[in-house]
């Protein structure tokens, strides 16, 4: 067996023998320590007494043209044992710095609010910190500093978070309500969504009659108006107003394109995934050369390089478990270039690497997911959460942020 195998086994013996956790919300926050191993060998020699502990492990592409791609990059921090995750989470260049489950919370018999709680990575400590106060957090390269919306939305000024100390360092006033905020590439500009009203009002649609709990659904129409792009340090910019029509709904936060000089949106249209474009007045504009056939709904997007695009989900084969396969597409052309493993693409780890969300079950029963690892190129995943056990409990969302 080459040592490859035995750190795969190992994550996937982990997975499978650590029992789900507790679905309360603090009690997910615990403290674990975490031990790297920095050489092939030693990780091969105690492949099967590792538990709970993150795996660093180096490069394993000797440099030789004809050598199959490396399915561990350097730098890459799993812990497949947890599905909450507790402890630091990182492939290649990008890291998972904070993620957030999402819940409806009734406010009167007709109405509710989506609510999330936030899991913030301490950069010093490596660690989660659990904190229900924002409702929508973004975090600048580096993952020094992260920019924070209070729960009340929307809100009128916008936090800048020292992620150290877990602290407000300043507050960057607004006179337009903001509902999302999102750091540019390099981290030096924010763009702040802007609602005339909260975007994440519900109204009950139906009462689950096996639990007696009541389904709730998002508004048709969107409260949208515009946006601001402000400079990250001084907070100084302005105010573009965009008219919501009726392509929205709800919550639809406005993004940054690769370069940072235009801004788009997902849009109801024939097809999941249809986006449209602005240029910094509010102005609709047609999509840049490299993202025209991009998706709104796939994350990941363009590789660091520019060179390719990471798109939806196009193939699933029965096993147990089952393999699903998304597509990377020239994108400039749109035409496929390769599969890769992945039921959704979520970030890339370099240009070689992603990280997406995977199936762990077969085809024919529920869909149970864990964070993997994917290289194109390659059929093999490297697990980097746990599986999710509980269907119809808690899921998270993950927000990345490059190292």
């Amino acid at each position: 067996m080459s040592i490859e195998e035995l750190v795969r086994d190992s994550l996937r013996e982990q997975a499978s023998g650590q029992p789900s956790p507790a679905t309360g919300f603090a009690d997910r926050v615990l403290a674990v320590r975490r031990r790297r191993i920095r050489r092939l060998a030693s990780v091969a020699a105690a492949a099967a007494a590792v538990v709970a502990v993150a795996v660093t492990v180096p490069l394993l592409d000797s440099g030789r043209t004809d050598v199959r791609p490396a399915e561990v990059i350097d730098g890459t921090v799993a812990h497949p044992d947890q599905w909450l995750p507790r402890d630091m989470i990182a492939a290649g260049r990008t890291t998972l710095a904070a993620y957030y489950t999402e819940q409806t919370v009734p406010t009167t018999p007709s109405r509710g609010v989506a609510t999330r709680t936030y899991w913030l990575l301490n950069p010093r400590t490596e660690k989660y910190w659990m904190t229900p106060a924002f409702s929508d957090v973004a975090v600048a390269p580096g993952m020094r500093t992260a920019a924070v919306l209070e729960q009340s939305l929307p809100a009128h000024r916008i936090g800048i978070l020292n992620l150290t100390t877990m602290k407000i360092e300043r507050w960057i006033p607004v006179e337009h309500g903001v509902g999302g905020v999102e750091f540019s590439r390099g981290g030096s500009k924010l763009l702040a969504t802007t609602y005339i009203e909260n975007p994440d009002v519900r109204a009950p649609s139906a009462v689950n009659e096996e639990t007696g709990e009541w389904a709730w659904q998002g508004p048709l129409g969107s409260p949208r108006d515009g946006f601001y792009v402000l400079d990250a340090v001084s907070g100084a910019g302005r105010w573009s107003a965009v008219s919501a029509g009726r392509e929205i709904n709800g919550r639809q936060d406005f993004a940054f394109s690769r370069t940072g000089e235009q801004v788009y949106s997902r849009i109801i249209g024939s097809r999941d995934g249809l986006q449209q474009f602005y240029d910094l007045d509010g102005n609709k504009i047609a999509a840049p050369a490299n993202e025209k056939y991009l998706r709104s709904d796939v994350g990941a997007r363009l590789s660091p390089n520019g060179r390719l695009a990471a798109l939806g989900l196009t193939k699933e084969v029965g096993g147990s478990p089952g393999k699903s396969y998304s597509s990377i597409r020239d994108p400039l052309t749109g035409k496929e270039i390769t599969k890769v493993r992945g039921a959704q693409l979520l970030a890339w780890a370099d240009d070689r690497h992603l990280i997406a969300w995977e199936r762990t079950t077969s085809l024919e029963a529920p869909y149970l997911p864990r964070l993997v690892m994917v290289t194109i190129g390659s059929d093999k995943v490297v697990p980097l959460s746990g599986t999710y056990k509980n269907i119809g409990k808690v899921v998270w969302e993950p927000v990345f942020a490059e190292r």
